[in-house]
C-alpha cells in the first residue's frame, strides 16, 4: 500500500512531539487531513471544518490559535489525539500517551481516550493503545493482550486478562488487584525494601 492509502486508514498518535516549527495548534491538527488530499492540493473548508470539530470534541477550541510549541505537554497532546481524529480513520493507533504527562495532565488525557474508545463501535472505529500502566486498561474497560519479553501471557476483557497470577508474572513482583468503594480496579504492587533492591540492581546491570 501507499503511505497516502495507510494514511487514511491508520492514525497514529506519539508518545510525545517536539514541533520543530511554532505552528498554531489548529495547523498541527489540520495536517491530519493531509491524505485526503491531492499532492498540490490545499486544505478547504471541510478539512478546517473537521480540524476544528474535532478540537471542539476533546474541548481545546480554545487552544486553535495558540502556538503549539508553548502548550502544557497534557494541551499538546490532546491536540496530537485531535489530529488523529481529524484524519477520519477506522483506526488510531496510540503509542504510551500519557507516557510523559504529569498525574494531572495523565487523568485529562485518558479522560478523553476513554470517551473516544466508548464512543468507537458506533463510529465504527477501532483504537489500539499501549501502555505500561494496567490500571488504563481497568479504565477504558479494554480488551487487552498483556505482554512481556515479545510473549503473550494473557489476552481478554482487562478483569478477567489482568489478575494478581497474571500481572505478576510480567513485572516480577506481587500485585494485587483491588476494587475501590466506587467498583473500579486498580493493581496494588507489593513495594519492600527487597524487591526495591532486586530492581535497581536489574537497573545498574
Amino acid at each position: 500500500m501507499r503511505r497516502a492509502a495507510i494514511a487514511r486508514r491508520i492514525a497514529y498518535v506519539p508518545q510525545a512531539h517536539a514541533p520543530p516549527f511554532p505552528f498554531e495548534a489548529l495547523d498541527v491538527v489540520l495536517m491530519g487531513r493531509t491524505a485526503r488530499l491531492g499532492v498540490f492540493g490545499q486544505p478547504g473548508k471541510a478539512d478546517r471544518a473537521a480540524a476544528y470539530g474535532a478540537m471542539e470534541r476533546l474541548g481545546i477550541a480554545g487552544l486553535a490559535e495558540r502556538d503549539y510549541s508553548r502548550l502544557s505537554g497534557g494541551q499538546r497532546q490532546l491536540v496530537l489525539i485531535a489530529r488523529a481524529l481529524a484524519q477520519q480513520t477506522p483506526l488510531i493507533v496510540m503509542d504510551e500517551p500519557t507516557a510523559s504527562l504529569d498525574f494531572g495532565n495523565q487523568a485529562q488525557v485518558l479522560a478523553q481516550i476513554v470517551a473516544i474508545a466508548g464512543a468507537a463501535a458506533t463510529e465504527e472505529r477501532s483504537v489500539i493503545l499501549s501502555t505500561h500502566d494496567p490500571d488504563q486498561a481497568f479504565a477504558l474497560n479494554a480488551r487487552v493482550m498483556l505482554m512481556k519479553d515479545g510473549q503473550f501471557h494473557a489476552e481478554g476483557q482487562a478483569e478477567h486478562a489482568l489478575t494478581d497470577e497474571t500481572l505478576s508474572a510480567v513485572y516480577g513482583l506481587p500485585v494485587a488487584v483491588e476494587k475501590t468503594e466506587s467498583g473500579r480496579n486498580v493493581c496494588v504492587p507489593s513495594i519492600t525494601a527487597r524487591s526495591v533492591a532486586v530492581s535497581a540492581s536489574g537497573i545498574s546491570g
